[in-house]
């Protein structure tokens, strides 16, 4: 079966819009899909001076930007179908283990969003003090370890239909973060810290073939969630 992004990439159009060689304006266009779209949702690459494709996860490094979809088909289509050196007029080599690294590297860079986050006093941690924030609507975001309780997790998002969850990290990764052996629950201060969260997580989920939303565990009352 002939996939979206196939159907799209299948002509040889290069990447020549002046929205993405000055990579000015809102908009940047996927080098796969042919689709204009908030920096938010995608990945920018470079190119090494040895031409080896580099993620720009931050989209700071210098040199001509190319932009994919944060999508795990998008990702494998632009491997397959040669988009990165049609992109860059030129031979491209392109890491193998390229997934592994786009998707360990936006986890480091939730880690470190929640560690500033905590230095901030705009995140706490521990179920009473996450429950705390969440009945005073301070929290605009949750975050949960992946391996927690579920009964727990369900407990603690009680009448908070409409508050975004982020459940990826491990307890003990958690922890790490907050300089404590293990983490259940995180709460994070509405605000721009959270919407980057939400932002970083939904990169995450795409590239891992994750669908955001995802249900909650209690299926009686259902949370809209970004599914790390």
């Amino acid at each position: 079966m002939t996939s979206e992004a196939d159907r799209n990439d299948a002509g040889p159009e290069p990447d020549t819009g002046p929205e993405n060689d000055s990579e000015r304006g809102p908009l940047r266009r996927c080098i796969v899909t042919r689709d204009r779209g908030s920096p938010d949702g995608m990945i920018r690459f470079v190119l090494s001076p040895d031409r080896v494709l580099t993620p720009d996860l931050a989209a700071r490094l210098p040199g001509r930007g190319m932009w994919l979809s944060a999508r795990g088909d998008v990702l494998e289509t632009a491997r397959k179908r040669g988009a990165f050196a049609r992109a860059a007029r030129g031979p491209v080599t392109i890491p193998p283990d390229l997934a592994i690294m786009l998707q360990d590297g936006l986890l480091h860079r939730i880690a470190d969003l929640l560690g500033f986050a905590r230095r901030a006093g705009q995140a706490v941690s521990g179920y009473t003090k996450a429950r705390e924030w969440i009945t005073a609507r301070k929290a605009g975001l949750v975050v949960q370890a992946s391996d927690g309780s579920a009964d727990e997790r369900a407990r603690l998002l009680s009448g908070a239909r409409d508050l975004p969850v982020v459940a990826i990290m491990t307890g003990q990764r958690l922890g790490a973060v907050f300089g404590r052996d293990h983490v259940g629950h995180v709460a994070v201060a509405a605000g721009a810290l959270a919407q980057r969260l939400v932002a970083e997580n939904g990169r995450y989920a795409g590239l891992a073939g994750e669908a955001a939303p995802v249900r909650r565990d209690d299926p009686t009352d259902r949370l809209e969630q970004a599914g790390l």
